[in-house]
C-alpha cells in the first residue's frame, strides 16, 4: 500500500512503540520471576557470561566451535523453563513478548508486508480518539433488546421490534469466527431505532479481534473518495486499496450525503471491488430497498440484495426514549 513518506514514518513510529512496550512488559515479567523464583537469576548470569566468552572467541577466531556453546545454552534455558512450570508460569513466559507473532512487531516479514502493517497504517489514517471511545463503550455486551417492544408488529417483517432486533444482532455476531469475518448486512430502519449503535458493536468486535477495520460516515466516506481521485502524492491510491481491501468497511448513515451521479458510480465500485475480494461491508442507513434503488442504481440495489443480509430494525426512536427517561428503563 503506497503511502507518503510522513504516513509511512507514522506507521513506523507505531511500531517502535508497540516493540517497547513489549519490552515493557518483558521487564516487569522478569522482575516478577526473579521476585518469586530467585535461582532464576544465577542462571541468566551464566547465559550472559557464556554469551559474551563466546562472542569474544568468535571476534578473536571467525573459525571457533560454537558447539559446546549452543548445548550448555540450550540445557540451561531447559532448566529455566522446568522452573518456571514447577512455579506455576508458562514455559515460555520470559520468551520476547511481540503484538504480532508473524512479523515479530517489524511490519515486514521475509521482505514482505505484514498484514497488521495496513491495520495500523488505517488506524493511523482514520483511527480517530472519539471513534475509538465510541467502539471502547458500545459493544454487544451493552446492547439492551429491553429497549424494544416486544408486543407490536411491524407489518412488513411479521417481527416484533424486540424480534428484529435479537435477529440483527445474531447475524451480527455470526459474521464473527475466531480472528476471521466473513459476511455484509445491510441495516436499515427509522431515525433512533439502534442501526448505529449495532455498527459501533459490530466495528469494536472486529478491531477486538485483530481484524481492519475502516468507519466511515457517509458524508466522510464520500469525501474521502472524491478526494482519493485527485491526490498525487500517493495518498489517494492507499486510500482506494484500504476502503478495498479492510477486513471491514462500515458505512454509517448512507443517504445523508450529497448524491450525484460520483456517489452513485464510487458507491457500486467499492460495492463491487469488496464482493470480488470477499471482504465484509455493513452499511446503515434510513433508506428502504426501494429508496436506494431510487436514490443511487439498480445495479447497486442487485449488487445488495444478492450479497448482503438484510436487516430491518423497528421500534421508538431509542434516544429520545433515553432523554425522557433519564437513560433508565
Amino acid at each position: 500500500m503506497p503511502l507518503t513518506n510522513t504516513q509511512f514514518d507514522a506507521v513506523m513510529r507505531r511500531y517502535d512503540e508497540i516493540r517497547e512496550e513489549n519490552r515493557h512488559r518483558e521487564t516487569l515479567r522478569t522482575e516478577q520471576v526473579y521476585r518469586e523464583i530467585p535461582e532464576m537469576i544465577p542462571l541468566d548470569d551464566e547465559i550472559a557470561s557464556r554469551s559474551l566468552d563466546a562472542a569474544r572467541k568468535r571476534i578473536a577466531d571467525a573459525s571457533y566451535d560454537l558447539t559446546d556453546y549452543n548445548s550448555k545454552i540450550r540445557s540451561i534455558t531447559s532448566r529455566k523453563r522446568a522452573l518456571l512450570e514447577a512455579h506455576g508460569f508458562d514455559a515460555d513466559y520470559l520468551d520476547p513478548v511481540y503484538t504480532c507473532a508473524n512479523c515479530h512487531d517489524t511490519g515486514f516479514r521475509d521482505g514482505k508486508k505484514c498484514a497488521c502493517f495496513d491495520r495500523i497504517a488505517a488506524d493511523i489514517l482514520y483511527g480517530g480518539p472519539g471513534l475509538k471511545e465510541i467502539l471502547r463503550t458500545e459493544r454487544f455486551g451493552c446492547f439492551s433488546f429491553d429497549w424494544y417492544s416486544d408486543t407490536i408488529k411491524d407489518a412488513s417483517t411479521g417481527l416484533s421490534p424486540r424480534e428484529s432486533a435479537e435477529k440483527a444482532v445474531s447475524a451480527a455476531l455470526a459474521m464473527f469466527d475466531g480472528r476471521q469475518i466473513s459476511g455484509s448486512l445491510y441495516l436499515y430502519g427509522s431515525t433512533g431505532v439502534g442501526k448505529t449503535f449495532l455498527s459501533h458493536c459490530i466495528a469494536g468486535e472486529a478491531l477486538q479481534r485483530g481484524l481492519g477495520v475502516l468507519y466511515f460516515s457517509a458524508g466522510d466516506f464520500f469525501d474521502e473518495l472524491a478526494g482519493s481521485a485527485f491526490e498525487r502524492n500517493g495518498r489517494g491510491s492507499a486510500v482506494k486499496e484500504l476502503i478495498s481491501q479492510s477486513d471491514l468497511l462500515v458505512i454509517d448513515d448512507l443517504g445523508t450525503e450529497l448524491t450525484n451521479a460520483f456517489t452513485a458510480s464510487a458507491l457500486f465500485r467499492v460495492i463491487n471491488e469488496r464482493i470480488s475480494l470477499r471482504r465484509s461491508t455493513v452499511i446503515s442507513t434510513n433508506l428502504s430497498l426501494k429508496e436506494l434503488s431510487a436514490k443511487y442504481s439498480e445495479r447497486i440495489l442487485s449488487r445488495i440484495t444478492s450479497d448482503f443480509t438484510i436487516l430491518k430494525l423497528t421500534g421508538d426512536d431509542i434516544r429520545i426514549r433515553k432523554k425522557l427517561n433519564g437513560g433508565q428503563l
